[in-house]
């Protein structure tokens, strides 16, 4: 069982920047394929960004290319999102994930979230 707790949301103006982090625990996840995802009132939960387990190779939806950056930090089992230059559409809550292996067939562990709201 892999254990995943996100932190480092908030209230942030458009233009601005936070950094959220994901710390597992229970097993390494080295192994694992690691997620982002977020869901707004009303809508339902979509993919952000991901990092495979191996290569670090990472991925990103169209909406947030550029202004979002995935990393993990396998040493210290912690996954990183850092947004910058934020837009009111970006407000949600936002989840992390992992699976092992890769995540062609999703995700396997989910946090509890992080609220990340963006003014204008």
């Amino acid at each position: 069982q892999v254990q995943l707790v996100e932190s480092g949301g908030g209230l942030v103006q458009a233009g601005g920047s936070l950094r959220l982090s994901c710390a597992a625990s229970g097993r390494t996840v080295s192994s694992y394929t690691m997620g982002w995802f977020r869901q707004a009132p009303g809508k339902e939960r979509e993919f952000v960004a991901a990092i495979a387990m191996s290569l670090g190779n990472t991925r990103y939806a169209e909406s947030v290319k550029g202004r979002f950056t995935i990393s993990r930090d396998n040493a210290k089992n912690t996954l990183y999102l850092q947004m910058n230059s934020l837009k009111p559409e970006d407000t949600a809550v936002y989840f992390c994930a992992a699976v092992l292996g890769t995540d062609r067939t999703g995700y396997d562990y989910w946090g509890q979230g992080t609220q990340v709201t963006v003014s204008s």
